[in-house]
């Protein structure tokens, strides 16, 4: 079938997004009830105008809960080895401030948590990091849109009786050297009597760089492995946040033999199924 890359553009779909795609509410809870205690510890401060004191008597009980005034400013435990600078300008790794009452006292004071606590304008820090928590978990919408793009090409693979492996290393396929010692997974790989088939799948809901960067990638790779008789790369995209990155997806789509879309996928299937 001859590829025409108007009609392949013009059948991306605008989302794939369902209900649990914006907020992924388990992880929040999760990830706020595993210092729930530590959090109504540090509600002590809230409204105590004097706070120096009341962190130094809080610290005096357990300094161990200051350990998570992080998350208070959006920034995850994982992350502690990010660096602020005070007015100053010396520069400080943001773990280092939770170790005595006085560091403590100059991240709230710096941070504008300490005028916050002091004025009560949060009422309970466990219901604030909840909310923190569902401002940060947008970040993971990018990966759930790509888990999903995989379960719909998966769906339609066991529709159709195709077999197929999910993630599969590189290193399984040591005879292609083309690829050198970079360690990949493929989201899929589907061998028939013809060829083996390394499967990459994505969709893009919004605009950003990561498509760009994805296409240059795949139109790098994928000539790599179909220079092997027995191998083909297969690359299944779709989503309207290629709008902005057509013609990057327009390059890689004359470049790389195998494109489909969610609507093209059934031609793919089709050929699969000849040649089981």
């Amino acid at each position: 079938m001859e590829k025409n890359f108007d009609v392949f553009f013009s059948q991306l779909k605008e989302t794939n997004a369902t209900f649990d795609f914006y907020t992924d509410f388990k992880t929040v809870i999760q990830n706020t009830s595993k210092i729930e205690m530590q959090l109504n510890q540090l509600n002590y401060l809230l409204g105590k105008i004097n706070i120096k004191k009341a962190i130094e008597e809080l610290y005096s009980e357990n300094k161990k809960c200051f350990e998570v005034l992080d998350i208070l400013i959006a920034v995850r435990r994982k992350d502690k080895k990010k660096v602020m600078i005070d007015d100053s300008g010396k520069a400080y790794l943001i773990k280092d401030f939770f170790d005595t009452p006085d560091n403590i006292y100059k991240f709230l004071l710096e941070t504008g948590l300490a005028e916050i606590f002091i004025n009560k304008n949060i009422k309970n820090l466990v219901d604030y990091v909840f909310g923190v928590e569902v401002g940060l978990d947008t970040n993971g919408r990018k990966g759930r849109s790509g888990k999903k793009m995989a379960n719909a090409v998966k769906e339609q693979f066991n529709k159709h009786n195709i077999p197929f492996r999910s993630e599969v290393k590189s290193t399984e396929f040591s005879d292609i050297e083309s690829l050198g010692k970079d360690l990949k997974r493929f989201d899929f790989v589907i061998k028939t009597t013809k060829k083996t088939y390394l499967i990459e799948t994505n969709f893009y809901n919004t605009q950003g760089s990561k498509p760009n960067e994805v296409a240059r990638a795949y139109t790098d790779i994928a000539p790599k492995i179909n220079k092997y008789n027995k191998y083909e790369f297969v690359w299944i995209t779709d989503g309207q946040g290629w709008n902005p990155s057509k013609s990057k997806l327009q390059e890689a789509y004359s470049l790389i033999p195998s494109v489909y879309n969610l609507t093209t996928l059934e031609n793919f299937i089709s050929m699969i199924k000849e040649e089981m």
